[in-house]
């Protein structure tokens, strides 16, 4: 793949093509405009991002937020940014919440007893010890689960079979995720003694994937896993023999104190308005059942060595690369950062978050202010031979940045393929070896590319007008 990407950049020569460029670029100088075609290729070469992944993947491994491999992470960060030259780093405290997950085991009982493939969902409380026993009650939906008799739920176990297929977008995620996300207090609040989910993937495996939940106050807290796909089906299967199906599941979670983690930073000095900030980002923490290399080491890697390939062009706007903590308990450390730098964020001239894998990129989205938009354009154009084509102007920005655009920050997203993403997704199956090196290098050329070009822009950046 990496071949094509070289072959297309390549289809005129890079000086006349940027002469071509130049007269529809005025709020990019002809030197940026080179720098940032040079910039492309050479990062399309280059291995850091690759292996600042390997580095994390293999040096820290899984790191759920509040434990001590999470403060591993963390101090990998700062040893990190500092091997790679960053001007400035620090951390930021952010309180984290602590859980680990313990044993986790499932069977059916009868009618036809087996065992079931099951992980706990993230903050779910622990089953009483040996187990919490019940009939299944079947729901397709969290929507069909809030319109049913309490009476038909009350002293069973709530199993939701909401289905996820493949997509580019993975625009079904949103909608499967109810079951993780809200199922539990649901379910308890028409009596249920506890919930069980078809795992939120795309994948046919005996993989069950985890991902966090939320209680909602006031509502007796019920235990809740997830079930692997293919569990799914057999369930599926079973429950058309029209007999009671009778389970046993077995949570061994544990819940400790909080503990503080950090968002750690590290900064290249813009050299003409250092106080201007190109935010670039991605999470630090990881579920623990796998090594966290798609969600987010690829991320982590993919912006780190994008700002290390911009430093040398000595970017005139600040190039800040935000490693935000846990943002798998509920994007606690984005929060943290957009209040504690509440005063700060006008200096957020455009910020983007990688947290979909490491896919090669198709297009370019953003939100930015209508008088910006030319500009993205022209960086477009420059993304052009990576593949990547013009999007909309409702970018979120990814899941960590999409709290700014409330503030009014611009935001952008280079939006990956995410066929598959959903295949390994908060499993134990989301390691190193799913990561292609060639579309990684894509990765980090595309981003290097719209942090560099947007650090050194001549316009004016503005902010996003107030929503009516």
């Amino acid at each position: 793949m990496l071949t094509r990407f070289i072959q297309k950049s390549f289809i005129l020569p890079t000086v006349i093509a940027s002469s071509l460029a130049f007269p529809a670029m005025a709020a990019l100088n002809q030197q940026s405009i080179t720098n940032a075609e040079q910039l492309r290729e050479t990062t399309l070469r280059a291995h850091l991002g690759y292996d600042i992944v390997e580095s994390l993947t293999v040096e820290v491994g899984p790191r759920l937020a509040g434990t001590p491999a999470d403060a591993r992470a963390v101090a990998w960060a700062e040893a990190k940014f500092a091997e790679l030259g960053f001007d400035k780093i620090y951390k930021q405290p952010v309180e984290v919440r602590h859980w680990e997950r313990g044993h986790a085991h499932a069977s059916v009982l009868s009618p036809y007893p087996q065992p079931l493939a099951i992980t706990a969902l993230g903050d779910s409380v622990a089953t009483p010890q040996g187990g919490l026993k019940g009939e299944l009650v079947f729901f397709d939906s969290v929507p069909e689960l809030k319109k049913a008799d309490p009476a038909l739920v009350k002293g069973k176990i709530v199993y939701i079979d909401a289905k996820m297929h493949r997509h580019r977008e993975g625009k079904e995620y949103s909608l499967a995720v109810a079951g993780r996300s809200i199922g539990s207090s649901v379910a308890a609040e028409k009596g249920a003694i506890g919930l069980i989910i078809r795992s939120v993937g795309t994948d046919q495996s005996r993989m069950p994937h985890t991902g966090n939940m939320n209680y909602k106050k006031g509502v007796e807290k019920i235990p809740a896993g997830a079930i692997s796909t293919s569990d799914a089906m057999m369930l599926t299967a079973m429950k058309k023999r029209n007999k009671p199906i009778v389970v046993n599941m077995e949570l061994g979670t544990q819940t400790y104190a909080p503990k503080v983690s950090y968002n750690v930073i590290g900064e290249i000095t813009g050299s003409q308005y250092p106080d201007e900030y190109i935010l670039i980002g991605a999470h630090l923490d990881s579920w623990d059942e796998g090594t966290g290399a798609l969600d987010d080491g690829a991320g982590v890697g993919i912006v780190m060595a994008a700002a290390h390939a911009i430093k040398p062009l000595k970017p005139k706007r600040t190039i800040r690369v935000v490693l935000y903590a846990n943002e798998e308990g509920g994007l606690v450390g984005a929060k943290e950062y957009r209040d504690a730098n509440a005063n700060e964020l006008h200096k957020i001239k455009l910020a983007g978050e990688s947290d979909f894998g490491a896919r090669s990129i198709w297009r370019f989205d953003t939100q930015v202010h209508p008088d910006n938009l030319d500009l993205m354009a022209k960086i477009t154009k420059v993304l052009k031979p990576l593949s990547i084509n013009s999007g909309d102007n409702k970018a979120r920005g990814g899941p960590d940045v999409s709290v700014l655009p409330a503030k009014g920050v611009p935001v952008f997203s280079l939006r990956q393929d995410g066929t598959d993403y959903f295949d390994y997704h908060h499993t134990a199956n989301d390691t190193l070896d799913k990561i292609n090196p060639e579309e990684l290098r894509q990765n980090v050329a595309a981003w290097a590319v719209v942090a560099y070009l947007t650090a050194q822009s001549e316009e004016k950046l503005l902010p996003l007008p107030a929503k009516k």
